[in-house]
Order: structure tokens, then sequence, then C-alpha cells
């Protein structure tokens, strides 16, 4: 999944001649947390979130400083220089940019000009399209050896059973480097049968639990 296919093309901008007090009547009408200030070229000079514009404001209580405050440019308070991504970047290192730097929201940019935002709420609903928890479905886990060839053999068992499977991922076993975990969704409301195939095989069944199993 590229960062086109899930970016807010329509966006909210600040020029640098903007004012604090224009930023925070931005934020609160479009009930954002982000802006990034352009210039005419559309090229990405800054960007101002809502702590900003709340860490820049005074006590209401002092009308004098508060107004004095609200009139100081955009670019006394925005950051800068903006890391940003390209609209044909894949979600995954995106959201590796997301978890490194803690970001709420990356500006895409294409040919030094702004044709996008990604947020956060952005990649979790990509992560939910990705997984297959939008659409009705059974979740499999798997415990597999880490081996060339495993994904083949382990899809085989659905084939069989004439069962779709909608999404699969994988991740590292938490207890056994050689191991890897295999998540399946699938298009069925009773998976016992094929997890019942399993049972005979080298492949552990880690949900749905089996009456017989223990449970951690």
């Amino acid at each position: 999944m590229l960062v086109k296919d899930i970016m807010k093309k329509e966006i909210v901008t600040l020029s640098p001649d903007a004012t604090v007090s224009d930023a925070l009547q931005l934020l609160q009408k479009h009930s954002i947390r982000h802006i990034p200030v352009i210039n005419q070229d559309k090229r990405v000079l800054g960007i101002v979130s809502d702590r900003d514009v709340r860490d820049a404001s005074p006590s209401i209580l002092d009308y004098e400083i508060n107004k004095e405050v609200l009139s100081r440019s955009i670019q006394d308070i925005m950051s800068t220089p903006v890391v940003t991504t390209h609209p044909y970047e894949f979600f995954e290192e995106v959201a590796t940019i997301f978890y490194q730097r803690e970001f709420a929201c990356l500006p895409v940019v294409k040919n030094h000009q702004l044709v996008g935002m990604i947020t956060e709420k952005d990649m979790l609903y990509a992560f939910i399209q990705l997984t297959g928890t939008h659409s009705p479905s059974t979740q499999l886990e798997i415990k597999v050896p880490d081996r060339i060839g495993v994904l083949s053999d382990v899809c085989q068992y659905f084939t069989n059973r004439n069962i779709k499977i909608v999404s699969v991922y994988s991740y590292p076993d938490p207890i056994d480097s050689e191991y890897k975990v295999l998540v399946f969704r699938i298009q069925t409301m009773n998976p016992m049968p094929v997890v019942n195939d399993f049972q005979s095989t080298e492949y552990q069944i880690l949900y749905p639990y089996r009456e017989d199993q223990d449970e951690i």
C-alpha cells in the first residue's frame, strides 16, 4: 500500500505571514491538529500543531498580553525543517518513521510541492485495511518453522477446504527465533474443520484455542 492511496489531498494550510490567531481559528474550525506552512510555490516551510499554538498562548485572563501573542507571526512558533514523505512511499516505511520519530503526521511532497498529508489516524485505518479486520472474517494464528516455502504449505490447507484467505501477515515467535507466527483472516464462520486439519501436522494452532489447550 502506497502513501498516495491513504493520504488526504485536501489540506488546510497557512502562509508564512499568518498569525498565531489565524492558526488557532483554523485548528478549531476544521478540528485538526496540524497545519503545514507553505509559500506561494506550495513548498513546505514549516508545520504548526495545536500544541505549538497552545504553548504560545498566554492566560486568557490577561487580555493585553493575549492580544499581543495572538498577533505574532506563525513563523515564530512553527517547527522547521520539516520531515516529509513521497506519495509513492510504502505504508510500512512511513510507519517506521512515525514510530522512530514519534510523529503524529507527515506532509506528502512531490516535485518539492505539498500534495497531501498523512496522519496517525490514516495509518491506523491503513493497518485495518491491510489486516482485513474491516470485513467479516475469522482469525487464525499458526506457529510455524521459519523456513522457505512454509507459507505455501500452510495455505494449501485452506485451499483443500475451499476457504478464501482475506489477509495474511507474520511476526517473529516471541520465544523461539527459529519459528514465526502466521496470522490469517479467512472467510468462514466455522474455522474448526481446518483447525482440526492442522492437529496432525508440525504446525501449531495458537488461536482459536481448543478446549484441550493450556492457556498461558
